[in-house]
């Protein structure tokens, strides 16, 4: 049954569910090389740490992440190839690093991009995929948006032998993931405490060193900088644990697929 948790700031209970405990595989499927470190990378730190197999499924190739206008595009992409996987490795993530390379930015939800999707569910056979919430409300880049709907129709085909038939032909069997947990969340109803690992999660937030104009403020650069990007991560992580009861926390939509 559900635990019962009271809101610190109201008299309403909150009701959360039990610990999905260590699942034995995760994927997180994302569309730039970052998302999974800014949406679960306390979670992940924190399964791997428990035996979990972590994977990374990136949709994008990362070839719009600078403000740069001198940005040798190739180079940036080769860049941001080589910080995902040095960022799993801060994570402990044993699984495979992924990448679909579609034009970031120019991410579609089409059936293409849910049959590949799909195909990699039913290689890896997850027991919990995590992506980002197609629901929230005002979600501003739409490549979040598209790799959302991509991973839960993703989800949905992976489970059903009569979706891409021609994949199980290749030695592959249709899977069922136990769960979705969808970071971001509108409407968090699950949440991961990350106490034990939120240095991780900064460490390897830190490994997108090309990202640090775009999303960290110079925090590798400048250590003034750097100490209010932890402190902004900081607040984040306890705002979302906050509702639960948790001191710093990964917030998500639970989902049984």
């Amino acid at each position: 049954m559900p635990r019962a948790r009271t809101n610190l700031f109201s008299e309403a209970r909150l009701e959360v569910p039990e610990s999905l405990g260590v699942p034995e595989r995760a994927l997180v499927i994302a569309a730039h090389p970052d998302d999974a470190e800014f949406g679960a990378g306390g979670t992940l730190a924190k399964w791997a740490d428990g035996g979990c197999e972590v994977s990374l499924l990136i949709a994008t190739d990362g070839s719009k992440g600078s403000w740069n206008d001198d940005e040798d595009q190739a180079h940036l992409v080769a860049r941001r190839r080589e910080e995902a996987h040095a960022a799993a490795d801060v994570l402990g993530a044993t699984g495979e690093v992924v990448f679909l390379d579609h034009v970031d930015g120019e991410l579609i939800h089409s059936m293409a991009l849910r049959e590949e999707i799909a195909l990699w569910i039913r290689r890896l056979r997850p027991n919990v995929v995590l992506s980002w919430d197609p629901w929230r409300r005002y979600m501003l880049h739409p490549d979040h948006r598209e790799i959302g709907w991509g991973a839960i129709d993703g989800v949905v085909a992976a489970r059903d032998h009569l979706f891409f038939p021609h994949q199980l032909t290749d030695g592959l069997a249709k899977h069922r993931p136990d769960a979705i947990l969808l970071f971001s969340a509108d409407e968090a109803d699950y949440w991961e405490d990350i106490s034990a690992t939120f240095d991780r999660k900064i460490e390897a937030l830190l490994c997108h060193s090309s990202q640090t104009q775009t999303t960290m403020q110079d925090a590798l650069t400048n250590s003034e900088q750097r100490t209010v990007f932890e402190q902004r991560i900081r607040e984040w992580c306890r705002s979302m644990g906050e509702p639960a009861g948790l001191a710093l926390a990964e917030a998500f939509k639970l989902l049984r697929p």
